[in-house]
């Protein structure tokens, strides 16, 4: 799949461990199948439109995050830092990820 499908899927499971939501809970409150969750977070699956606001309003998140920052020009979303940030840090637990952002926020006041 292209670097979009995977983007999403990393945003999908991203957003569904901040929520701390299984695959199967997910795939409930969307009327989705479990599996079909899981291959959309491995960027295997292409989702439908709609497909897509099932899971943002099953995430209980709007559509539009899910999409942030992703550009129709020649660049490529993978070469962003802030995706190439989330790429690392969506497969980390909850708790690790709480770390990583007070490290940032860290950073940005030892900066000013």
């Amino acid at each position: 799949m292209d670097n979009i499908t995977k983007l999403v899927g990393t945003r999908i499971r991203g957003f569904r461990k901040e929520k701390r939501l299984s695959q199967e809970e997910l795939a409930e409150k969307c009327s989705l199948h479990p599996t079909y969750i899981g291959q959309l977070e491995r960027g295997e699956k292409n989702p439908t439109i709609e497909n897509v606001m099932k899971i943002a309003n099953g995430l209980e998140i709007p559509i539009d995050q899910l999409f942030v920052n992703i550009t129709s020009s020649g660049a490529k979303a993978v070469d962003y830092i802030p995706d190439r940030i989330m790429y690392l840090v969506a497969e980390l637990s909850p708790k690790e990820q709480r770390i990583v952002y007070d490290l940032i926020i860290q950073a940005l006041k030892l900066r000013n």
